[in-house]
This record gives structure tokens, C-alpha cells and sequence, in this order.
């Protein structure tokens, strides 16, 4: 099984390696006030993927330690509503004793 995943990782990395050697032309990036850049497109791709998978980290990340909050206030309130609960009860056996008598 690991020989297929890195045969697997060794076909995506050719492939990868094959595209950006064929798109090595200089692209052209215009920006606000006559600011340019010129690199290459792979670089470009790259680049904006990278930004992309980090804002969509952050994302995830801002709602999944949001998620993480509301769980432990939902707990914190289950546990109080239980101990709540414990003490206006009386015990079990307690209360078999006096009804047997």
C-alpha cells in the first residue's frame, strides 16, 4: 500500500513539475497607481492558490474555534443543570428506605 501512494505522490509531482515548466512565460500583473510585476505564470498560480487555501484556513478556523466555544458553554450548562438536579432530588436509596418502612 505505501508503494502506491508514493507512486501516487511521484505521478502528481511529475505532473505538477511537467505543468510549470510548460508555463514558464512571463505574465504581466497591473496594479493601482501603475505598480506591474512580471513573473512567471506558474508563480502567479501559485501564488493566488496559496492565498486562497490560507483564506479558506482562516475561515474554517474563525468557525470551528467559534463551534469550539458554544460546546464548552453548552457543557458548562449541562453540568450545572445536573448538579442542580442532583441536590433538589433526594437519593435513590433514601427514598426506597423510607418507603419501606
Amino acid at each position: 500500500m505505501r508503494i502506491l501512494v508514493w507512486i501516487l505522490r511521484l505521478a502528481i509531482f511529475l505532473f505538477l513539475f511537467g505543468f510549470a515548466v510548460k508555463n514558464d512565460q512571463l505574465v504581466g500583473l497591473q496594479f493601482f497607481m501603475g505598480g506591474a510585476w512580471q513573473l512567471p505564470l506558474v508563480f502567479v498560480i501559485l501564488i493566488f492558490f496559496a492565498a486562497g487555501a490560507i483564506l479558506g484556513a482562516t475561515a474554517t478556523m474563525i468557525s470551528l474555534f467559534r463551534l469550539r466555544r458554544e460546546v464548552y458553554r453548552l457543557r458548562r450548562r449541562v453540568s450545572s443543570l445536573e448538579s442542580d438536579a442532583s441536590a433538589a432530588s433526594p437519593p435513590v436509596a433514601e427514598a426506597q428506605s423510607a418507603e419501606s418502612l
